[in-house]
Formats: C-alpha cells, sequence, structure tokens
C-alpha cells in the first residue's frame, strides 16, 4: 500500500513540507509506502472549462505537473493534500491543479482515503482546510481525521518543529490513515465497494 502526500506550497522543503514529512514519517512505521510530490513553482493555469477530458480523462494542458499528478493519485491508495495560508485559502497553484486534476479525473479517487493538512503562521488554517476537504468530498473519498483539525503553525520550517501539538496531529493522522488503509485492504474480500446508481443525475437551480 502506498500514500501520495502533495506538498502545495512553494517552497520544496517549507512548514508544509515538514508537515507533511512528520506523516510520512509514521505511514513508514506502520509499513505504508510514501511519496512527496512537489507542486513546484513554474505557473499552473486554470480550468479553461474546454471539456477535452471527458475524452481521455487527462487534461489537455500537459506543460504544468497535472497530468502527472493524475497518474500519481490513480497509483495511490490513499492521498494527503498539503498547503499553506493565503489570504486564509490555499496557494492559488494548488488551486488550480486540484481543479483540473479533479474534474479530469476524479472518478478514479473514489473510495481512495483522503485528508487535507494545512500550515499558517497565525489564522486562516480552518477556512483552507475545509477549501482542500470539498474536493473529497465531491468524489466519494473517505476523509481521514485526526485528534484536532489538521494544522500546523509557525513562520519556518524551525517555528512549526516546535508546535509540539501540531506534530503530534500529524502523527495521530498518518496512524489513522495506515489504519483505515489496512481496513480497506482486509475487507476487500468480503465488503465490495457500494454499487453506484446506472444514471448520475443532476438538477440545475433555475429552469
Amino acid at each position: 500500500m502506498n500514500v501520495l502526500l502533495i506538498n502545495g506550497s512553494p517552497h520544496k522543503n517549507g512548514c508544509t513540507f515538514t508537515a507533511l514529512s512528520e506523516i510520512a514519517s509514521e505511514l513508514e512505521k506502520q509499513g505504508i509506502l510514501t511519496r512527496i510530490f512537489h507542486i513546484g513553482t513554474k505557473a499552473i493555469r486554470g480550468c479553461i472549462a474546454c471539456g477535452k477530458c471527458k475524452e481521455t480523462s487527462y487534461c489537455i494542458g500537459s506543460d504544468d505537473p497535472v497530468n502527472k499528478c493524475i497518474d500519481l493519485m490513480r497509483k495511490a491508495d490513499g492521498i494527503i493534500v498539503g498547503s499553506p495560508v493565503y489570504y486564509a485559502s490555499p496557494n492559488g497553484s494548488l488551486l488550480a491543479l486540484l481543479d483540473r486534476v479533479f474534474y479530469a479525473s476524479g472518478a478514479a479517487f473514489a473510495y481512495k482515503p483522503a485528508a487535507a493538512i494545512v500550515s499558517c503562521r497565525r489564522g486562516g488554517s480552518t477556512a483552507t482546510f475545509d477549501v482542500l476537504n470539498k474536493y473529497f468530498t465531491i468524489s466519494n473519498m473517505p476523509i481521514v481525521s485526526s485528534q484536532y483539525w489538521n494544522h500546523v503553525h509557525g513562520n519556518t520550517p524551525e517555528e512549526v518543529r516546535k508546535d509540539l501539538e501540531g506534530l503530534q496531529i500529524m502523527r495521530t493522522l498518518g496512524r489513522n490513515m495506515a489504519w483505515l488503509l489496512k481496513c480497506i485492504e482486509t475487507a476487500k474480500e468480503t465488503v465490495p465497494y457500494p454499487d453506484k446508481e446506472a444514471v448520475r443525475l443532476r438538477t440545475n437551480f433555475i429552469r
């Protein structure tokens, strides 16, 4: 089993990475393979609603990490997305990536356990956390929780390492993710995934 941890910060080894690394270390202790995927610092364009991804389950844009991320998420058994707080919201580049990833291939992630983690200096963490979780709840993905909201606080990696409660929350999240993955693996032979209704119903608000 393996978990993909997406580092949505422009800083490859910054505060978000520090939190994700704490989770990855705990997952490895539980026998779960991990990979931290950094979205990088190059521009990631927003979705242009061209609809081409409906034919291929990939985004037509191929000059940024979106399609690579889709492949990694398809292969992963569990997914954790981390972001810094920018004006009480996730990093804009990460949002652009997630919009395109989930619009193009969200159905492929159904029933993969997922979690969001947030790094902030002081405030805006819960609003950011809420935004990230919505990608999972619209895609039939079980959300893995911890003993508190999945936040760490600090303006530098060194300060994050001093947030003892935040790091404990990350470790607990890692153990909970490992536990759920093992439960799902154990149940595969006796408890099949839920059936889907044959027709996806959509009701517009204005008719």
